[in-house]
């Protein structure tokens, strides 16, 4: 790959600039949980969609660069243009996962997290093993400035060592000012360099390999946490 493609896939508009990027990947992060306080056993995932869009209404993000996803139980080890089982509705003790890629003002979110209902030893596992591969993988990418390609392979053996497997439909992206596809449509699993800091988002999805459940995390790569992980600005 040469410099130059490097340069497009990285590339940005005219008028992209940090401190509102951050602002909007703040603003994202809160409207997850936002959703997810208002999400209670018994709503089904259509029904938790529109809590979902009235929360990013209610925030001025009503534009969204890919469509809402709330997956819960068997559905959350779909990819991710699969459809949801239907019938499907949230239970007593359960697992549930939200992923929102709205637009505020000419800048792009994008944000994923994981949510338990109950005392299921295995669902509470797996919403703490994926921030914690999250984290390991983003590590790795920190200190050893390795490829994309080389990300996913080693966020593959991690996902394994932790006991799950990895959903390579769900492998990271770009994200900028909207839209992003017009510098780069493609998986972050697929970038041949080492892909820059506040500009890509990595994507990791564990399913148990013998049970119909799973987990999702998300964030951008950031070389300075402007907000350290678990927290969200007020």
């Amino acid at each position: 790959m040469t410099v130059t493609d490097v340069t497009t896939i990285e590339g940005t508009g005219s008028g992209f600039e940090m401190d509102g990027f951050m602002a909007v990947r703040a603003r994202t992060r809160k409207a997850v949980h936002m959703i997810a306080e208002q999400i209670a056993p018994g709503m089904s995932e259509d029904e938790a969609k529109k809590i979902a869009r009235s929360t990013l209404a209610s925030l001025e993000m009503r534009r969204g660069w890919h469509h809402i996803i709330v997956r819960c139980g068997p559905n959350t080890t779909k990819d991710f243009m699969e459809r949801s089982e239907p019938g499907v509705v949230l239970q007593d003790n359960d697992i549930f996962f939200i992923d929102i890629g709205p637009v505020y003002g000419d800048f792009e979110g994008d944000a994923g997290d994981t949510f338990v209902f109950g005392d299921n030893p295995l669902h509470l596992k797996a919403k703490t093993d994926v921030r914690e591969i999250w984290e390991v993988v983003r590590a790795k990418w920190l200190a050893e400035h390795i490829t994309g390609v080389e990300l996913y392979e080693f966020a593959i053996k991690t996902t394994e060592e932790f006991g799950w497997t990895l959903n390579m439909d769900l492998s990271g992206h770009r994200l900028s000012d909207y839209p992003h596809s017009a510098h780069y449509d493609g998986p972050l699993a697929e970038v041949r360099f080492k892909p820059s800091p506040n500009l890509w988002v990595l994507e990791i999805a564990i399913a148990h390999p013998d049970k119909s459940f799973g987990a999702f995390y998300e964030d951008l790569l950031l070389e300075d946490q402007s907000f350290p992980l678990g927290t969200l600005p007020s």
